[in-house]
C-alpha cells in the first residue's frame, strides 16, 4: 500500500519504487543511453545489465537520445524504469507515438519483460490489440469511470470498444524460422504443435531463430468449406469457440490447434449471419503471406507471467 488516506499513510515518492514509462519516452537529452538507464539505479547493478540485455540496447550505450529512433527510445525508457528494481511498473500509452511496424517490434519486448521480471504492470492504452496481447485483466474506463472489468476477450463486445479502439495487432504467435524459399519468396515459420506459417521472405533471420508472427484480425478470411484455388498460402482448419459482437463488427474466436492461443477474425455481423457461424462451427481460416508480419524475438518464459492491468482511457 503506497497511499492510505484513511489511515494517514503515505509512502514518500523516493521510497515507492514505481517505474514509469511515458508516451514520449522522456529521456534526458544531455545523457547517453547508458547514463539514462543508470540514472534511476544510480549505479551499475545486475538489474541494469539484465535490462540492457533483455531490451537489446547494449550497442546503443554511447549514443544520445537525438540519435535514436522512436522504437529505440522506448526500449531505453523501459530499461531505465526496470533498472530501478520497481515494485510496480506504470506504462502510459508507451506505443501510441509509434507507427504500426515499430509497435510490432516493441510488443515482443514487453512480453519478455512481463515474463522475466514478474513485476505487476499497469498498462494504459487505447489499442485493443495491445490489450489482447499483453493483459491478463482489463479495466475499461469511460468518462473517468470504470465501465467494465474482466479478461480482454470477454470485453470485446463492450459498447465502449469502438472500431477505432479495436485497430491494431490482435494475433501474436511465437515460433521459430524453419526455412527460406528464396525462389518462392517466402519464409516458413514453425509455431507450437508444428503448425507452419508462410510469411514474406525474411532471409536475414537465421534458421531456428525465435520470432513472433503478427496477424491482424481483419486479415483473417473465414470460410465454412475447405478452401481451394486461393492465392493465400496459409489455410487452416479451425473450430469457432466464441463470437463477441461489437457496435459495428464481430470478433470470432477460433481454435486452430490446442497448443496455440485462439485466433481472432474480425467480420461484419452480416458475414457472421450469412455464414451461419456459432460456437462449435467448423471453419477454415485463410491468411495471405504478405499479411503476416515477423516481429523481434518472442519472450523466453523463465518465470511465471505477471498480470497486466490495462485501462482504456
Amino acid at each position: 500500500m503506497l497511499v492510505d488516506t484513511a489511515a494517514g499513510r503515505q509512502v514518500p515518492p523516493q521510497h515507492r519504487r514505481v517505474g514509469y514509462v511515458p508516451q514520449d519516452a522522456g529521456l534526458f537529452p544531455h545523457l547517453t543511453v547508458r547514463e539514462n538507464v543508470l540514472f534511476g539505479a544510480r549505479r551499475a547493478t545486475e538489474e541494469v545489465g539484465h535490462a540492457i540485455d533483455v531490451l537489446e540496447i547494449g550497442s546503443l550505450g554511447g549514443r544520445y537520445p537525438s540519435a535514436l529512433s522512436g522504437g529505440e527510445k522506448q526500449r531505453v525508457a523501459l530499461a531505465r524504469a526496470l533498472a530501478t528494481r520497481p515494485r510496480l511498473l506504470l506504462l502510459d500509452e508507451p506505443l501510441a507515438a509509434l507507427d504500426v511496424s515499430l509497435r510490432e517490434r516493441i510488443v515482443p519486448y514487453l512480453l519478455r519483460i512481463r515474463d522475466e521480471w514478474s513485476t505487476p504492470m499497469l498498462y494504459v492504452t487505447h489499442n485493443v490489440g495491445e490489450a489482447l496481447a499483453l493483459a491478463g485483466e482489463v479495466l475499461l474506463l469511460e468518462g473517468g469511470r470504470v465501465e467494465a472489468q474482466g479478461a480482454p476477450l470477454a470485453l470485446l463486445a463492450t459498447p465502449g470498444l469502438s472500431r477505432e479502439a479495436r485497430a491494431g495487432i490482435e494475433n501474436l504467435l511465437a515460433g521459430e524460422i524453419e526455412g527460406h524459399d528464396l525462389e518462392g519468396g517466402v519464409t516458413r515459420v514453425r509455431l507450437a504443435g508444428g503448425l507452419i506459417v508462410a510469411v514474406s521472405i525474411v532471409a536475414e533471420r537465421p534458421v531456428a531463430s525465435a520470432v513472433t508472427v503478427a496477424i491482424r484480425a481483419e486479415d483473417v478470411i473465414v470460410a465454412t468449406e475447405p478452401v481451394r484455388g486461393l492465392s493465400a498460402r496459409n489455410v487452416y482448419e479451425a473450430v469457432v469457440r466464441g463470437i463477441e459482437r461489437g457496435p459495428g463488427d464481430a470478433a470470432v474466436r477460433c481454435a486452430v490447434r490446442p497448443e496455440l492461443p485462439e485466433w481472432l477474425a474480425r467480420l461484419t455481423p452480416a458475414a457472421v449471419a450469412e455464414l451461419g457461424l456459432s460456437p462449435g462451427s467448423r471453419v477454415w481460416l485463410a491468411v495471405k503471406s504478405h499479411s503476416v508480419r515477423v516481429a523481434s524475438a518472442p519472450p523466453a518464459r523463465t518465470a511465471p507471467a505477471a498480470d497486466f492491468g490495462t485501462s482504456h482511457a
